[in-house]
């Protein structure tokens, strides 16, 4: 029997061998797939895995069943959250037996937390095989995945309030509750250390997301000179305030793919932490040299990740109003608050790790690089769905929204600008989270079952 255990890890390890060509140039290939295209999600991610220990797996005679087992294992227990995924069944049963709305939201956020880590585990996975600017290009695409899952269901469902609020949710929690969190308890860690950070990223990130808050703006702008003299409300102002928002959306995606573009292939090195820089090995980081499981094993996860994503997304979305009476809160504090947090708890974990160790450049990079993501690809996607499938969903906010995003995304430029931090630049924008929160936590105005947008806001103010 070890002899069998020992042909077979010969018979990995030569199989690893061939596929990065063997030699100095596998090396360098090797090196390259390996550190060219990873995102700050990806090593926020690979700080929540651990390593699987396959010497019993190695050991089965049958190829088939190795290898069966062998993903099993890294799939299911190479995370430090693998105790989330027994929510996902469970909230599978609570559907089935009809269990409370209460019990079905919960467990279903739970699992969401696990599978999001696994997409970005998998996306790396791939990436092994196809190549750095690809792989990057793909885990970039992938990395909110969650939040586009859960808005383009509620925008199925015609939830209209409910995706905007979701996603401006979590524009807001990466941008002032992960990153004020991660910075305020990296400053305590650190405290007789000086914490330095790459100035250009943040630069580069928060234009885009003033540009995105600029794309909302405009529809404020745009409804108050309709709406001046007798306060009747125009015909055609609908139309106007949808086609801007469709205009402008077409114009943030170009944007977006400028900065993918500008990340993935002409300005790499600015996205790139020290550590990576410097060629060093991180200790609370697991990191593979090759791939674990095969290209198409991988495809074959990462399907099944999205199928059990969307099916617990759609719990979220079928629940969220019951949620909203039966816990005493408004529909909005749901979902601007308590998605965001609960959606993405690896990733913000992951953050925070790296705050620990001073590794600020991660740490950037996952909050801004999220909030960057959202703001210009999948708000804007979303209009575009919506208008494929003959939705009037719109770029317009209410007040309370369109303003607590921009002051969001001001007190992040003022607290950056220096290229330094402290436990006190954390708590800061920390502050203004929990301020945002108390006051959408007050707001009891209910969200509509049927798409709310210029049209009937203003009517209502008409009729008042």
């Amino acid at each position: 029997m070890g002899s069998t255990a020992g042909h077979g890890e010969a018979a990995l390890e030569a199989g690893n061998a061939l596929k990065f060509g063997g030699g100095g140039r596998g090396k360098e290939k090797e090196k390259e797939v390996q550190h060219g295209w990873r995102t700050a999600h990806n090593m926020s991610s690979s700080s929540l895995r651990k390593k699987s220990d396959l010497s019993l797996v190695l050991k089965m005679r049958w190829g088939l069943v190795r290898d069966l087992l062998g993903n099993l294992q890294e799939i299911f227990l190479g995370t430090k959250l693998f105790i989330l995924f027994p929510a996902i069944p469970l909230a599978v049963a609570a559907n089935y037996f009809h269990f409370g709305r209460e019990w079905l939201f919960a467990l279903s956020l739970l699992g969401l937390t696990p599978l999001a880590e696994r997409v970005s585990f998998l996306t790396e996975q791939i990436a092994f095989y196809t190549g750095p600017t690809v792989g990057g290009l793909f885990n970039a695409t992938c990395g909110n995945v969650t939040e586009l899952i859960i808005a383009l269901f509620a925008l199925q469902k015609r939830k209209i309030e409910v995706v905007k609020c979701s996603l401006v949710g979590s524009i807001l929690s990466n941008l002032l509750f992960v990153l004020g969190t991660s910075l305020f308890f990296g400053g305590l860690a650190n405290l007789r250390m000086e914490q330095l950070f790459e100035r250009k990223q943040v630069d580069v990130n928060t234009g885009l997301l003033l540009f995105g808050a600029l794309c909302h703006i405009l529809m404020l702008l745009l409804r108050y000179p309709i709406n001046s003299g007798d306060k009747t409300l125009d015909s055609t102002a609908s139309s106007m305030i949808l086609a801007l928002s469709r205009a402008c959306s077409i114009i943030m995606l170009l944007g977006y793919l400028a900065y993918l573009f500008f990340q993935l292939k002409t300005h790499r090195r600015l996205f790139k932490s020290q550590e990576e820089k410097e060629g060093d090995v991180n200790d609370d980081v697991v990191t593979e040299d090759k791939p674990v499981i095969g290209f198409a094993s991988a495809m074959i996860w990462l399907a099944a990740m999205a199928i059990m994503i969307s099916l617990l997304s759609e719990y979220v979305v079928e629940t969220i109003e019951a949620v909203s009476h039966s816990w005493g809160l408004s529909v909005s504090f749901i979902s601007i608050i308590l998605l965001p947090i609960v959606g993405n708890a690896a990733e913000h974990a992951g953050a925070i790790i790296f705050a620990f160790k001073n590794k600020l450049d991660i740490t950037l990079g996952v909050s801004l690089g999220s909030a960057t993501q959202i703001s210009m690809f999948v708000v804007p996607l979303c209009v575009i769905v919506a208008w494929i499938t003959g939705i009037k969903m719109d770029l317009d906010l209410n007040l309370l929204e369109i303003g607590s995003l921009i002051m969001a995304i001001l007190v992040i430029a003022f607290t950056l600008q220096d290229g330094t931090s402290h436990y006190l630049k954390g708590l800061v924008p920390l502050l203004c989270y929990l301020a945002i929160g108390a006051c959408f936590f007050v707001f009891k105005s209910p969200i509509e079952h049927q798409p709310t947008s210029f049209i009937t806001r203003t009517a209502a103010v008409t009729v008042a």
